[in-house]
């Protein structure tokens, strides 16, 4: 028996406490870690935004697919699924919060850590991810006790109805949205947008530069081409030289010019033969806004794009990132919201992968265990 993670956002929360609890669903892309998933593993459940524990579930099933609709009305994303048993749950008041000090000091992946930072977030990036068993044993304790004669930790309502119902209905169903407050200095974007800390503007411009390198460099580990915009070519090379043949200077895609233009602005992209394989923005110290819109740019012109994309930006920086990606507009497209397509994966994570030993035996695959959805 194994335990793993089940991330729950305020609104899948609500969705899953409503059901009868029998089904636990993830998108297409959790569908390989599912398959190490069997009868008798369990799932602690987390939810993010309040950052609490709120379950434990005992896997009753290995994964299967179904697409028929169980946690939104039509096109339900959460098509990997399991047969589950609920162990414990709790209702959000009683939830526990992680940064608890008998809590906080008890995980592996938060003990000695600074709570202001994120840098512990690693571990509760993305679902189905197998936690320690001794972290798994510890939290299944607390909860099951936390159920049976707990402590309520209060829930702003006014802050959780934010996370909750913002909802747009449209004929295929209806779609969650973020509508971001404006800040008194919004129109000084490159001051309102900057991650808190206030480290040298050059410091951080050299930062994002070196993730840019980062990504060719792992893509050409990878075995995938590499196209980096002209505009960025000589910042770069400072930080990665491209082996013979990996960088390419015309892109090999057949599109209609606007289309091109678009692809070709984008911060780094892995390509195999003629077909775009990975599409990163990294964040410039500019607006967030800015590297979404051109991955939603790209998505209106070609609809039909089966193409993976990342926002890639400091761990701090993760909310924000999210709450652009849920923009209505950005949420609205015609293929679907823009959160199916584009995850968030941090600088932090990237440096991870980046030293993984056995990193040109990997699939590109690999990098859904280091992105996180916008949820």
């Amino acid at each position: 028996m194994a335990y793993y993670l089940n991330l729950f956002s305020p609104e899948t929360f609500e969705t899953f406490e409503k059901s009868a609890r029998g089904i636990s669903g993830f998108r297409i892309r959790h569908r390989n870690a599912a398959g190490r998933i069997h009868p008798g593993d369990k799932l602690v459940c987390y939810m993010t935004k309040l950052s609490r524990w709120v379950g434990v579930l005992e896997v009753a099933s290995d994964y299967f697919i179904d697409d028929s609709p169980i946690f939104y009305e039509h096109k339900d994303p959460f098509v990997v699924r399991f047969s589950v048993r609920v162990v414990a749950w709790l209702p959000k008041e009683r939830a526990i919060p992680i940064h608890e000090a008998h809590v906080w000091e008890m995980l592996s992946f938060t003990r000695g850590h600074d709570q202001r930072s994120r840098t512990w977030t690693g571990k509760i990036r993305t679902s189905l991810v197998r936690l320690e068993d001794q972290d798994g044993r510890f939290l299944e304790q607390i909860i099951l006790e936390q159920a049976h004669d707990g402590t309520d930790y209060p829930v702003d309502e006014e802050l959780w109805s934010k996370y909750v119902s913002q909802r747009v209905r449209r004929p295929g169903g209806s779609v969650v949205v973020t509508v971001p407050e404006e800040t008194e200095d919004a129109e000084e974007t490159d001051e309102a947008e900057r991650p808190p800390g206030e480290r040298d503007f050059d410091e951080l411009v050299r930062e994002s530069v070196r993730m840019q390198a980062l990504l060719a460099r792992i893509g050409e580990t990878m075995g995938f081409r590499i196209w980096l915009p002209r505009r960025d070519r000589s910042a770069v090379f400072r930080e990665w030289q491209p082996g013979e043949d990996v960088l390419l200077e015309q892109l090999p895609l057949n599109y209609d010019e606007t289309t091109l233009k678009t692809i070709e602005q984008i911060d780094v992209l892995w390509l195999k033969g003629r077909s775009i394989a990975r599409a990163f923005e990294v964040e410039h110290t500019t607006a967030v806004y800015s590297g979404i819109l051109r991955m939603a740019d790209l998505l209106a012109l070609q609809p039909n794009m089966d193409i993976k994309l990342h926002i890639v930006a400091p761990v701090e920086r993760r909310e924000k990132v999210v709450e652009e990606i849920r923009r209505p507009v950005f949420s609205l497209l015609e293929r679907g919201p823009l959160s199916d397509s584009c995850t968030f994966i941090s600088y932090d994570s990237l440096q991870e992968l980046s030293e993984s030993r056995h990193l040109q035996h990997l699939s590109d695959a690999v990098l859904e265990e280091y992105a996180e959805e916008a949820e």
